[in-house]
């Protein structure tokens, strides 16, 4: 499938979706957490040493609470997965996204109109293979 916004030939071929919503969080995670588990029901799943918490797959997407440092405002943001997150993200700023941080295999970006979203490495197996979209 190829989309009619994207650039031709921007970055290669590659595969991508949205995969993970993030609620993100500095001063009241916790609150937050406890909050969100009891909206969908699910248990959260705090994995060691990282600075989220899964609460469940909601539909094909993850939900996640996400703690942040000091002075960042609560927001939601989506991640992007992609098996070939240097291509999505030059897709991305082709369709008018722009590089708030950038390392080898992920990115901080931001929308046309501001809001932050992230471009990520897959994250979750199966649910890709059977749902990303393949970019020329």
């Amino acid at each position: 499938m190829r989309s009619r916004l994207a650039p031709p030939s921007v970055g290669g071929m590659h595969r991508s979706r949205i995969g993970i919503v993030l609620i993100d969080h500095a001063a009241q995670h916790d609150e937050a957490l406890a909050f969100w588990s009891g909206v969908t029901g699910v248990t959260p799943r705090p994995e060691a040493d990282a600075p989220y918490t899964a609460i469940g797959p909601i539909g094909s997407l993850n939900l996640e609470v996400q703690r942040l440092g000091e002075g960042t405002p609560p927001r939601i943001h989506l991640d992007i997965a992609s098996d070939n997150p240097s291509a999505e993200i030059e897709r991305l700023i082709g369709l008018g996204a722009t590089v708030v941080e950038r390392e080898e295999d992920f990115a901080i970006m931001r929308d046309p109109g501001g809001l932050v979203f992230c471009v990520v490495s897959v994250q979750t197996g199966e649910r890709f293979e059977r749902e990303a979209t393949t970019w020329q």
